[in-house]
């Protein structure tokens, strides 16, 4: 037993041995090992830079989808006299973290403006922060306070209250459409005050939302004041992968409230809502993914070239392996070795250093942006120098003016990394064992009888 062990261990250290003299000396006059291990590399740090910054545009969006507007679940139809019991019954569940009463209506509102602008309002308690910490933590108060104690506060999205050309302290005018006849026969629109302004991130809900009382706007939708309501109910999951799960513990304390039990009440899941978009998103991030997967590709096909001119080149040094009693696999071994070196290597440096760009995104684009501006004012210099006046501005790779964003997101994901780095070490592998092919038709002694 310990004999046999010895003889694989010696016959992998000599395989490992000849590989690595092969990969550090490479071809004659050629550094392909060297380019090889630089194109994995490039690579593996391309794809992940690419793959961590759009998933930070990705889930910022999908995340201000499901934390402000869509919940992970949402229990509609209730009846109005069980919202509060059943709201604390949600609570206890095990997949539940936050229950959010939440009522929506479309209004117009008109600022200093004369031109009213259309709005989705959402009536929400006055402590929907402390009920609800994702949506305090995905809505940036930019002035004012998240104040809606009085039924006549509201709050506005950024860009809203731009349109409207209204601050905090301000008053607006609302006109509920859902509503509107009855709002025109009562001969008037409701003033509101502006008690903040928040910013999402998400331009759609900075440009079109705004927040009010719950109670008021069950009497904006129609109810009359007092009258108790029970709207939607919004369904934040501890993990929002197991909202089926979560779906069917809802039902079933459904089926065991006597209140409850055949109410029609309807679970909706955050997959329902936003599928195309969801999709695209999905769809966006697999074509990018496979468009810059194909450096792989290419890096493979080179490292294919270079190990068959390398198994051409070295036939007599494989025929003597050969004769010394090396198998056809042994020999074939050694090329595979190179692929596994070479893999490593380059899959390594490159998950390293694009690693360090995809958590430090805002410093390196800070530096180009710099290094650009430097040579922009060097030319500006010599322009002035030179008498041509022809200055240029200051470039930016991201300008809030342009694009709706005050820095560049990235997103790291565990298992998107491992992939990646698996992409590049399995490319040069597989391409080594591919060329490696011909050892087996080399004959040691058709090569030994011309030397």
């Amino acid at each position: 037993m310990i004999n046999w062990i010895g003889i694989r261990w010696i016959r992998i250290h000599w395989i490992g041995f000849v590989a690595a003299r092969y990969v550090s000396r490479g071809r004659r006059n050629s550094p392909s090992p060297v380019l090889s291990v630089l194109g994995i590399a490039t690579g593996v740090l391309a794809l992940t830079v690419i793959i961590a910054v759009m998933n930070g545009f990705q889930l910022g969006f999908i995340e201000s989808i499901l934390e402000i507007s869509s919940y992970h679940l949402r229990l509609e139809d209730l009846p109005p006299e069980n919202g509060d019991e059943l709201s604390a019954k949600l609570r206890s569940l095990p997949e539940v973290l936050s229950v959010l009463p939440f009522r929506e209506l479309n209004v117009l509102l008109r600022g200093r403006q004369i031109n009213p602008r259309g709005a989705l309002v959402r009536g929400v308690p006055s402590d929907a922060f402390a009920l609800d910490q994702g949506l305090a933590r995905h809505l940036e108060i930019e002035e004012g306070f998240f104040d809606l104690n009085d039924p006549y506060n509201i709050v506005l999205g950024a860009e809203l209250a731009r349109q409207l050309s209204v601050r905090t302290g301000d008053q607006v005018s609302l006109l509920s459409i859902t509503d509107g006849i009855r709002f025109e026969e009562e001969g008037g629109n409701d003033i509101y005050k502006v008690s903040g302004i928040f910013r999402s991130g998400f331009y759609e809900y900075d440009l079109g939302w705004a927040f009010v009382d719950l109670d008021r706007a069950a009497q904006l939708s129609g109810g009359s004041e007092g009258e108790p309501t029970v709207p939607v109910l919004g369904i934040k999951l501890k993990n929002r992968w197991q909202d089926q799960k979560a779906a069917g513990e809802v039902e079933k304390l459904l089926a065991d409230s006597d209140e409850l039990r055949g109410s029609g009440a309807v679970i909706t899941s955050w997959r329902d809502f936003n599928r195309a978009f969801f999709g695209a998103l999905r769809t966006e991030k697999l074509i990018m993914f496979v468009l810059v997967g194909l450096i792989f590709v290419v890096v493979g096909l080179n490292i294919f070239q270079a190990q068959r001119r390398i198994v051409l080149e070295r036939r007599e040094e494989i025929g003597l392996l050969r004769a010394l009693g090396a198998s056809d696999t042994a020999v074939r071994l050694v090329f595979v070795c190179d692929g596994i070196i070479i893999g490593l290597t380059g899959a390594g440096l490159g998950l390293m250093a694009g690693l360090l760009i995809a958590f430090n995104i805002p410093a390196v684009f800070s530096f180009l942006e710099a290094a650009v501006n430097f040579f922009i004012s060097m030319l500006n210099a010599l322009s002035d120098l030179m008498g041509a006046n022809a200055g240029a501005g200051e470039f930016a790779l991201f300008s809030p003016q342009i694009f709706y964003i005050k820095e560049i997101p990235s997103r790291v994901i565990p298992h998107e990394v491992v992939l990646i780095f698996l992409f590049g070490f399995f490319s040069a592998l597989s391409a080594a064992w591919f060329a490696s092919g011909k050892v087996a038709g080399i004959k040691p002694a058709e090569v030994l009888r011309y030397e």
